[in-house]
C-alpha cells in the first residue's frame, strides 16, 4: 500500500492512498472535523464514490476498522473448526499469470488442490457460482477460492498476483 499526504492550505490534509491491488482512495480531512472519502475507478481518473462524515461518524468508523467495535475471529480457530479448509476472496491484479486463462487452462484442481467457489466479473459484477473449467479469469475479478491455507497461497503468489518471486 502506497500512501501519499499533501497539505490543502486553508482546507486541511489530503491523504491519496494506493492499494497493492492498485486502487485508490483519497480522504480528506477538513479542519473543520469533516472527512470525505473518494474511491476511484480502475483507471484512477473518475471517482466512482464518496462518502462525508462529520467528526463523531469519522470516530466511530476509524473504531470499526481498527477492530475496536468487533474483533474478527482468530484464522486459525477457523481453521481448526474446517479441519484445515479455508476460504480466500481475492482480486486478480493486472498482470497476474492467470489473466486471460480459463480455469481448465490453468487446470487449478489438480495443480494446486483448489477449488474457485466462485468468480465475481469485475465489469459486470455477474457472479459466477461453481465456475467451469472454460470460464476466463480477467484482471480485477474476484475469485473465492478454497483449499488449504498453504495451497491458497501458492495459487495467490504464482497467479493471481504479478509478484512472482520465491
Amino acid at each position: 500500500m502506497n500512501i501519499r499526504e499533501s497539505e490543502l492550505p486553508g482546507i486541511g490534509q489530503k491523504f491519496e492512498i494506493t492499494t497493492r491491488s492498485k486502487e485508490k482512495v483519497v480522504i480528506v480531512i477538513h479542519d473543520d472535523g469533516r472527512r470525505e472519502i473518494y474511491h476511484f475507478d480502475s483507471d484512477q481518473e473518475e471517482s466512482i464514490s464518496s462518502v462525508v462524515f462529520n467528526d463523531s461518524e469519522s470516530r466511530q468508523v476509524a473504531a470499526i476498522l481498527g477492530g475496536m467495535v468487533y474483533k474478527p475471529q482468530a484464522l486459525e480457530t477457523i481453521e481448526m473448526a474446517l479441519e484445515g479448509l479455508a476460504i480466500e476472496w481475492f482480486k486478480v491484479e493486472p498482470g497476474a499469470k492467470a489473466v486471460g486463462q480459463t480455469i481448465g487452462d490453468i487446470d487449478i484442481r489438480n495443480n494446486y488442490n483448489v477449488t474457485v467457489i466462485a468468480i465475481i466479473k469485475k465489469n459486470t459484477k455477474k457472479q459466477q457460482f461453481s465456475p467451469g473449467p472454460e470460464s476466463f479469469i480477467d484482471t480485477g475479478d474476484t475469485m473465492v477460492i478454497s483449499g488449504e491455507r498453504k495451497e491458497l497461497k501458492k495459487l495467490i503468489k504464482e497467479l493471481l498476483t504479478n509478484e512472482r518471486g520465491d
